[in-house]
């Protein structure tokens, strides 16, 4: 399993938001790049890239950084946040990221999403993002709920060639209050794709039930940053589970 450390930028810098509200923001010292190296130091190989902006306003704001990243870290990088179209697609992939998320214009526009997903160019290079809230996914920057549940989403795409599915608990994202475990071990019993966790992780007693759920990876954020997870102790268990 691994763990993949967030970064997510809001104009520029690193943040939290509490259960994905604009209105409850945690600000973290240094800047995007510095945070980066410390996890590569760390020994994180991966990092999950979220650009707070363009979730909100439906268009990529943090391209800059998210090439700064890629070219100074020498990490594989998961990036989403505004990611409504090709053009959009196209772009992060050139600024460096490995695998591009896509939740808002998967939910709203299938169909499309179906095409994007098994276009030779982008097989293996799409993952699933799925918000939830209370059952329900949320999109537009978690600020619209809809009436999709994860479950019929994921059995929906079954067998399509994603990259990953990257499910997200907002009721507990930036909470530490533990990862929703029953809802997260459903989502990967019907999920053909490997599946990513985020949101409420808290210490590494956390990681090693994950990682006993065979999960592809797991994002951590606000227990890394605030230090209620060692991220060099966090690796050491995800290889010993």
């Amino acid at each position: 399993m691994e763990i993949l450390p967030a970064i997510d930028l809001l104009a520029g810098r690193c943040v939290r938001l509490m259960q994905g509200r604009y209105d409850r923001i945690i600000q973290y010292e240094g800047d995007p790049l510095e945070v980066a190296l410390r996890f590569r130091a760390a020994g994180a190989t991966w990092l999950h890239v979220i650009d707070l902006d363009g979730a909100r306003n439906g268009r990529l704001e943090n391209l800059a950084v998210l090439r700064q990243l890629a070219a100074q870290t020498g990490a594989h990088i998961e990036f989403g946040g505004g990611v409504r179209d090709e053009a959009a697609i196209d772009a992060a992939l050139e600024a460096g990221a490995e695998r591009v998320i896509v939740g808002t214009r998967a939910l709203e526009d299938w169909p499309w999403f179906d095409r994007v997903v098994h276009h030779p160019r982008y097989r293996h290079r799409i993952a699933l993002g799925l918000d939830a809230r209370v059952s329900r996914l949320a999109v537009r920057g978690w600020t619209c709920q809809t009436q999709h549940s994860p479950l019929d989403v994921v059995t929906a795409a079954a067998g399509w060639p994603l990259a990953s599915i990257v499910y997200t608990d907002i009721g507990r994202d930036g909470l530490l209050l533990g990862p929703n475990l029953t809802a997260i071990e459903r989502v990967a019993a019907v999920a053909t794709a490997p599946v990513i966790a985020s949101g409420g992780i808290s210490d590494l007693e956390d990681v090693r039930h994950l990682a006993a759920a065979r999960l592809a990876g797991v994002v951590i954020g606000r227990a890394l940053y605030e230090g209620a997870i060692d991220l060099k102790e966090a690796l050491a268990a995800t290889r010993a589970a």
